[in-house]
This record gives structure tokens, sequence and C-alpha cells, in this order.
């Protein structure tokens, strides 16, 4: 069938969004509330796609989640230090480039979210053992099985999916689904979900 690759690949999309657990997501919604209310931070961080996907949500906390409010939220993504980074890894190891970082900054109650495709990115599993044994909230975002992070973590937002580009998609998905709750929840009808930006802003 033409195109047939493209309406699978769609398709197992589809079916991971529909199955997915909207109750872990809600709670993770109401701990990034609570953190905001206490003034704590919320570091994020992961490898490769899933490195670029907590840029991406770091930047929608900074602009589009805290724009307007009097008290907004402290997001920090530990893979955007590239410089720290490389020197963390050339002079340690490579797994050590965010549990380094978490060593300077991390206080307790903060927020830690680890994304791993796998669940098992060494550097990943590192940070949030570290986080959880220094009182932080933790939370792993995965796919596959989980890896090791899924059980470590205090919360898990698992993609049950056996494919490294439908987690990454899942992952982004979720994140902009929360990126929109919570300006509606923070902004109430100021906000209207799904107007474009030019709307939002008039």
């Amino acid at each position: 069938m033409k195109n047939s690759e493209f309406r699978d690949y769609f398709k197992r999309l589809s079916d991971v969004l529909t199955n997915l657990n909207i109750d872990s997501i809600e709670r993770l919604v109401d701990l990034l509330l609570i953190t905001r209310e206490k003034g704590n931070t919320i570091y994020i961080f992961g490898n490769g796609g899933s490195g670029a996907t907590a840029s991406h949500v770091t930047g929608d906390f900074l602009k589009g989640i805290s724009f307007g409010l009097d008290k907004r939220f402290r997001v920090h993504c530990l893979n955007d230090n590239i410089s720290g980074m490389m020197a963390i890894s050339n002079d340690l190891t490579y797994e050590e480039i965010f549990i380094e970082q978490l060593k300077v900054f991390l206080k307790r109650e903060d927020v830690v979210i680890g994304i791993s495709g796998s669940g098992n990115s060494a550097n990943v599993v590192k940070a949030i053992a570290y986080a959880k044994d220094h009182g932080a909230s933790t939370v792993a975002f995965c796919g596959y099985k989980g890896g090791k992070i899924k059980d470590m973590a205090d919360l898990a937002i698992h993609a049950p999916v056996q494919d490294m580009e439908i987690t990454e998609d899942v992952h982004i998905i979720i994140f902009h689904a929360i990126k929109q709750v919570m300006m509606k929840k923070l902004k109430g009808d100021d906000f209207s979900m799904g107007a474009t930006y030019d709307e939002r802003i008039k």
C-alpha cells in the first residue's frame, strides 16, 4: 500500500499516546506546581535526542509557561552547559556529567527529571540515584521496558514502546501537553488551549 510505512509509524505513535498512564502525568503537573510555589528548582537533562528535549522543555518553562507570572518556574537544563560537561567527561568520565553538576546546585525538595529512552543511560541513572539520596523528588522519562530509572525514580513517565524515535516523540508530546495544561491552570481563561502565539498575547 502506498505510504504504508508512514501510516504504520503514525499508528504506532497514536497507540502509545492512547495507552499512556495519564494519572502519572497529572501527578507530575501537581509536583511542578508545588515546586514553583516553594521556590525550588527543577533540573532536567538527557543525552542526544533526550538532551534536545530537555533543552526544549527548559525554554518552554522559561518563556511559555512563566511568561507574565509574578512567581516563575526555576528550571535548569544540565546538558546545556557544554564546556562544563566536556571538562567533566575529559577529566573524570562521561557518566559523571550530570551528577557533578547536581553536587554543586541541588537542594532538598528540588525536582530532578532524567530523560532516557532506554531508561539505562549511566549518567542519568547516577544523577537520579544521587538526587534521591539528597532529598530531591525524582522523575524518570523513559521508553522500552523502562530500564533502571523507571523503578528508581519517585515518579515514572513511561512510553511503553520498543522504538527510540516514537519514545522521543511521545516524551516531547507529553511535555507540550503539560505546558498547555499548566498555562491553563495558571492563566485561566486568558489562555486559550491551542491558540496561536499571536492570539495569546493580544
